[in-house]
């Protein structure tokens, strides 16, 4: 990566000017602050006795033994709020409080990036505002209330296809306008740099790919040692023909959305298409530049698996360890049970990004409308 922050030729900062100086004080921070002693033992006290770091590597044994290899889950979903994303939103909130901002936004779709920013910036006593598409709002509605719980203001965003890509627009049109005392608080290794490389030393705490932060986070350690294949897994949704999918680095090309280069669900005109996903964090046309170079050089392999595939995952994870993974992990998990045969023998770690209490209403409604009347 150069210092302009590019992953090989993917990732950059193309942003509005009115942006630039606070990326660039952002970048100063970040590489000042962020990595200095003083601030990294505060982060990790944080992370031990706040979010519940470390997290236990599980050798999920019944599983293992029906899929013919060791599976060990990374249980991101004991942590604090549920799921990974406190790691990073620790990290963020900490910093901005650092640069003596006092507003954080930030943009959601599954709600655990909300949720996990909302309790943040109550522990730090910062404002926050997360935007949050009308369509993942209402199938996401217990992270809502946790979010105001918090005293968090949850905006819902009625343009385009209301879920997550129109939430970041909302949240950088927010940015713009009010960039001396807010901070945006980026949810993954996407937007222009610094992002993508702060979100993923945030999660670099040693997978499913929507944005890619869980996947950066578990991947970046391993990337010289070539003796550890990396997979990545994105929603196929309802088929890759079928037109309804976020599987952007399976069916995409490179392009620019929220502020980087990379690759992208777009049309023969360029104009960014609607991804679908049953998992509401996936649901994203876009990805992390850094996946964008992996996948361009070949060190991580990428697939994609659909929904119906995921669900399935969903309830094996459930029965055999009693686990209920977020429907989002369950991607991954659903590539191991097609591929088994692949693994036959060999250990793998996937990492489990967080619990599915936010998903059971949703499953229940998508099964129930699949049974035969």
């Amino acid at each position: 990566m150069t210092t302009r922050g590019y992953f090989g030729r993917f990732g950059g900062r193309y942003v509005p000017e009115t942006l630039m100086p606070a990326l660039l004080k952002l970048e100063a921070a970040y590489f000042s602050i962020a990595r200095s002693r003083l601030f990294q033992r505060e982060l990790d006290r944080l992370l031990a006795d706040y979010a519940g770091r470390p997290t236990p590597l599980y050798l999920a044994g019944n599983l293992s033994e029906r899929l013919g290899f060791k599976l060990y889950l990374k249980r991101e979903d004991l942590l604090h709020t549920g799921a990974h994303k406190i790691n990073n939103t620790l990290g963020q909130a900490l910093l901005a409080r650092k640069m003596e901002k006092t507003r954080v936004i930030a943009e959601t779709g599954a709600g655990q990036h909300g949720v996990a920013t909302a309790v943040a910036c109550a522990l730090l006593n910062l404002e926050c505002q997360v935007y949050m598409g009308e369509v993942d709002l209402e199938r996401q509605r217990p992270n809502v209330f946790r979010m105001e719980l918090c005293r968090a203001k949850v905006v819902p965003v009625t343009a385009g296809s209301r879920t997550l890509k129109d939430a970041m627009n909302e949240a950088m049109r927010d940015w713009v306008a009010t960039v001396e005392t807010t901070h945006y608080l980026i949810g993954s290794v996407a937007g222009p740099h610094p992002f993508p490389t702060m979100v993923r030393d945030f999660q670099a705490v040693l997978a499913c790919v929507g944005g890619g932060s869980n996947s950066m986070g578990l991947f970046h350690p391993f990337v010289r040692d070539r003796s550890v294949a990396m997979y990545g897994v994105e929603a196929a949704g309802a088929g890759l023909s079928s037109g309804r999918h976020a599987a952007t680095l399976s069916a995409g090309r490179p392009g620019v959305l929220h502020g980087s280069y990379s690759y992208l669900l777009q049309d023969g005109d360029g104009q960014v298409q609607i991804a679908h996903s049953v998992a509401a964090g996936l649901d994203y046309p876009g990805v992390g530049p850094e996946h964008s170079h992996f996948k361009e050089t070949g060190r991580v392999t990428y697939a994609a698996v659909t929904d119906r595939q995921a669900l399935e995952a969903f309830h094996l994870l459930s029965e055999t360890e009693g686990i209920i993974p977020a429907v989002e992990s369950a991607h991954a998990l659903a590539y191991l049970v097609r591929n088994r045969k692949d693994f036959a023998g060999k250990v793998v770690v996937m990492c489990l990004s967080g619990r599915g209490d936010k998903d059971l209403d949703e499953v229940r409604r998508v099964e129930a409308e699949k049974e035969p009347s």
